[in-house]
């Protein structure tokens, strides 16, 4: 039966073995949860709908170790909704169909029930489309978990009858606190001097249940006294950091470095530089977005940068990993505190606009080449005014198409070189009104 796999409603069976602290430690009641204030509090989404007494199918998006699973479960407790949990990575649609028909069987003597949907994102999108009938018609209160952005992993059917609700990795004082909580379970405080304390909490990087496996660890060692962080660090190794090089943090970690550089904040700049690295990313992908960087916000302002960042990344591919790296981080540093300007960019959209407005127009006859007879006799090339002949190199001829108002698209800033750019800019503006 499903309900034996996966149906958490179930008599318990006795413990016939000690359990581990994570799961002792499992709070009974919501108000016992540590930490998403943001979500539980009284004026926070559930505290709303637990105090109105309308429960609406969620989806909980957070990373691992945050309470999706224990929220879940509370909730199901304090509506009087019975419970029942399958994870998307084992269950198959014949196992969908037995929750789901259970579910109607349930409900038909008076009682509701709530799906818990492990790794929701995991089911393709005709497993996600099975869940709208029974979520329509009241068969099933559905809660999904996932630590994916449920905006591009989700169907849109399906988040439309489910509230998105984002969970948080927890604080260093929510990890104070579970810590307090595992030493008051297990009887006895942990043999950890503060600094080493401070570096337990830090090793479990915002993840509950990781850190709850860590104290469970340490409290099992035989010491005397207390452990110093050189010690801790020789026992246990530091988790490594959560990075997926092709998932949501990879897009927020680039994201943050590329904002650094845009803030002039060489330091926030170097340090999302290094968490990417450090997870893994791969350094020509960096190299290529560092680039786009000075193309983008700097542009004019500094010419120079340009150059500084394909050199940086010419470096990396001669010299490889990890010396690499470190003219990378020196272009990151350089393109953040390099003036900024992004009116290059500006210019080329308006003129992707401008382009795209105007359609096919041709460019005026006097700036083009007339090689044949034919093309002479057609006007092309007549009138044309050599600029080296002009008085100061400059003509002030129209190079637009004829009728096409002359648009103002490159507009440079009052910053580094961009300051001379402006002024040539200035100046032809004058000429060519004098001229024309």
């Amino acid at each position: 039966m499903v309900a034996d796999l996966f149906d958490s409603g179930a008599t318990p069976r006795p413990d016939t073995g000690p359990r581990p602290l994570a799961d002792r430690l499992r709070p009974r009641r919501l108000v016992d949860v540590i930490g998403q204030e943001q979500v539980l509090g009284p004026e926070a989404p559930l505290g709303v709908m637990l105090a109105s007494g309308s429960l609406s199918s969620l989806v909980f998006w957070g990373p691992p170790g945050v309470g999706k699973t224990t929220i879940a479960r509370l909730l199901a407790d304090e509506t009087d909704l019975h419970f029942v949990q399958i994870s998307a990575i084992f269950t198959g649609v014949p196992d969908l169909r037995k929750v789901f028909d259970e579910a109607k069987h349930r409900r038909t003597q008076g009682r509701g029930t709530l799906l818990f949907v492990d790794e929701i994102h995991r089911f393709n999108k005709a497993q996600q489309d099975g869940f709208l009938p029974h979520m329509e018609d009241g068969t099933i209160l559905l809660v999904g978990a996932t630590t994916e952005n449920p905006s591009f992993e989700l169907n849109a059917a399906l988040l439309s009858r489910a509230q998105v609700l984002v969970l948080t990795r927890l604080t260093l004082a929510d990890m104070e606190r579970l810590a307090q909580r595992a030493e008051q379970e297990l009887g006895r405080a942990l043999p950890l001097d503060g600094p080493a304390r401070e570096a337990l909490l830090d090793m479990a990087d915002g993840d509950g249940r990781a850190l709850l496996n860590l104290i469970e660890q340490v409290a099992a060692w035989k010491v005397e006294g207390k452990l110093d962080s050189a010690a801790l660090a020789t026992r246990l190794m530091k988790r490594a950091a959560k990075y997926d090089k092709s998932g949501d943090e990879h897009y927020n970690l680039i994201s943050a470095l590329h904002k650094s550089v845009r803030g002039s904040d060489p330091d926030a700049a170097l340090y999302w530089l290094a968490r990417m690295l450090t997870g893994g990313e791969d350094p020509r992908y960096l190299a290529r977005r560092i680039l786009r960087m000075a193309i983008e916000d700097i542009g004019l302002a500094d010419p120079q940068a340009q150059s500084i960042c394909l050199h940086a990344w010419e470096t990396y591919e001669r010299i490889g990993s990890p010396e690499g790296e470190l003219a990378l981080g020196q272009a990151v540093a350089y393109l953040a505190l390099a003036p900024k300007s992004n009116a290059g960019y500006a210019a080329y959209k308006a003129a992707l606009r401008e382009a795209k407005k105007t359609g096919s127009a041709p460019p005026p006859k006097h700036i083009l080449n007339a090689p044949t007879r034919l093309m002479k006799e057609q006007g092309y090339g007549e009138g044309y005014a050599y600029d080296h002949d002009a008085e100061d190199g400059f003509s002030g001829q129209n190079y637009f198409p004829d009728g096409m108002k002359r648009p103002v698209l490159y507009q440079p800033v009052e910053r580094g070189y961009e300051r001379e750019l402006k002024k040539r800019l200035e100046y032809f503006a004058k000429l060519r009104l004098r001229r024309t």
